[in-house]
């Protein structure tokens, strides 16, 4: 899909009408703005492609999947500690925190801090919360580790039953917002500590917002927040074109030139969304070394990068960006090579024997199923731009893009290459991509990856307090799963909003957290 056919697509939207916005909820809210300038509401209409059971965002409470992003993202939750624009750590709800040894941490909350319904949020409110937390969801339990929790008026302490280095760090992760277990409701809404009270969440289509009038932590501007799914990128682009929604999130990059005006404001920054692929290993084609190697070979980067993206992203190399100490600058992955990748071939016995163009070895015709998903805007372009490179090489590449990826890849033989956007280094530090995809327990090891010394190194990081350290064994890590051609990362997001001209205060964060925020006005 190239940029001429996406502006055709446009066209085509512009020239079907307003009823393409029926069935996200666009249609309506023009009527509804009107209204409003009647009661002197300041209401924003935010136009996001990912809240929907797609990205495991099916609502807005954290201790469900996914779903704390869209609890913090859209201002309901707050974590105790926060990332700075550097990914530096901040407090938020708490105050402090101190390491009293290697398995307990001692945390101070802010005096002050009180839910949305009223309620304080004391040291005993946030160990309730964490307490259902681990209880319920997998990931944090693994993360955390925790073995006891004391609260004591502000303060809590935590034990974990391991090591934990950066757990202050897994503190700042969506799932980490702190809500009041007392008031959580089964539909997904959740009382959180945030500037916004969610009144109503329906999956895959809205999330309607009001001001939270107990916020602890200064003036809400904004009246009322109705964050709309529109997970197509066309039709988001035309419904911020028509002044039906204020703001955009995940704008496909071809449509970037539409809103290069003085009608528009973007703000963007540099992510660790890395836009990558992983290898199935329970498939018999991709246990062949030479076909993962030859796939890696096979995939231009920098072509996706500068022509499909326009340039709108950072070529991969490792797990993280090159801005990072531990970043790409510091591995050896496999360059463009389409001549290499067919000599890898060659060597391993897969050859073109009936001249069709795609190669055979033993009989089996050389087929890559991949998987991916369409409401990241970047995913089926990378799709089809692999697709194209990899069939010079004679692999044949079908393609399901599809909102049932889940389901798909949950079966160990129906993909071989699973193509998915993620933060890698969502808690500021190199070890969250690992524990997510790469060790034998990873809720995200969906290829069933494993290496020794992977699962090594990552004890030794798990017990290493020192920056310096953690970071030279992230790039040994890096370098280990590059080798296998285990992942490649094709690309990191640049990542940007978009909204009308007199939407103030909304600001793009390394990230990828927060957007809703206090500090939001319109003019």
């Amino acid at each position: 899909m190239n940029i001429t056919k996406k502006m055709t697509a446009l066209v085509l939207a512009t020239l079907m009408g307003m009823s393409v916005m029926t069935g996200c909820g666009v249609a309506n809210e023009e009527s509804k703005k009107d209204e409003n300038a009647d009661t002197g509401k300041k209401v924003l209409i935010f136009g996001d492609t990912t809240f929907n059971a797609e990205n495991e965002e099916a609502n807005i409470n954290p201790h469900d999947t996914y779903c704390g992003w869209p609890c913090v993202r859209y201002g309901v939750g707050e974590t105790l500690f926060k990332f700075s624009e550097n990914m530096e750590l901040e407090p938020w709800v708490a105050e402090s925190y101190e390491n009293i040894d290697d398995n307990t941490w001692k945390i101070t909350i802010k005096d002050g801090v009180t839910f949305s319904n009223g309620k304080t949020c004391d040291a005993q409110a946030v160990k309730d919360c964490f307490e259902h937390l681990v209880e319920v969801h997998e990931r944090a339990a693994g993360d955390l580790d925790i073995a006891s929790m004391e609260a004591d008026g502000n303060v809590l302490t935590i034990t974990t039953n391991s090591t934990k280095p950066t757990l202050i760090n897994y503190l700042c992760d969506p799932y980490g917002c702190i809500i009041d277990e007392e008031s959580s409701e089964e539909n997904g809404v959740v009382v959180g500590t945030g500037p916004f009270v969610a009144t109503e969440v329906v999956t895959d289509d809205h999330v309607n917002l009001v001001k939270n009038e107990n916020y602890w932590n200064g003036d809400v501007k904004l009246d009322e927040v109705k964050v709309i799914t529109i997970s197509d990128g066309d039709t988001l682009a035309l419904a911020l074109q028509n002044g039906d929604i204020d703001a955009a999130y995940g704008m496909a990059y071809a449509s970037y030139p539409l809103f290069e005006n003085d009608d528009f404001v973007f703000t963007s920054t540099a992510t660790s969304r890395a836009f990558y692929c992983q290898m199935n290993y329970n498939s018999p084609v991709i246990k062949d070394d030479a076909v993962r190697k030859a796939i890696a070979m096979g995939i231009d980067k920098e072509g996706f990068v500068n022509t499909l993206l326009n340039g709108y992203g950072y070529v991969g190399k490792g797990a993280f960006p090159e801005t990072f100490s531990f970043g790409g600058q510091n591995v050896k992955s496999e360059s463009y090579d389409p001549e290499g990748a067919k000599k890898v071939l060659e060597d391993a016995g897969w050859v073109d024997s009936d001249g069709d163009g795609i190669r055979e070895k033993d009989g089996q015709t050389l087929t890559i199923r991949w998987i991916s998903y369409p409401s990241r805007q970047e995913l089926p372009l990378l799709a089809e731009s692999a697709q194209a490179t990899l069939k010079d090489i004679g692999i044949d590449v079908q393609l399901n893009v599809t909102a049932d990826h889940g389901t798909i890849v949950a079966e160990k033989d129906g993909w071989d290459v699973y193509a998915a956007a993620f933060v890698t280094c969502g808690i500021g530090d190199p070890m969250y991509f690992f524990t997510t995809h790469c060790l034998d327990t990873s809720s995200k090891n969906r290829g069933g990856y494993h290496s020794d010394n992977i699962q090594t190194l990552a004890d030794e990081m798990n017990a290493t307090y020192d920056v310096k350290k953690r970071g030279d064994i992230a790039v040994e890590m890096q370098q280990e799963i590059l080798d296998d051609n285990a992942f490649i990362f094709c690309s990191f997001l640049r990542m940007s909003m978009i909204s009308k001209s007199n939407l103030t205060g909304l600001k793009a964060w390394p990230c990828d957290y927060y957007e809703i925020t206090a500090d939001l006005d319109i003019e």
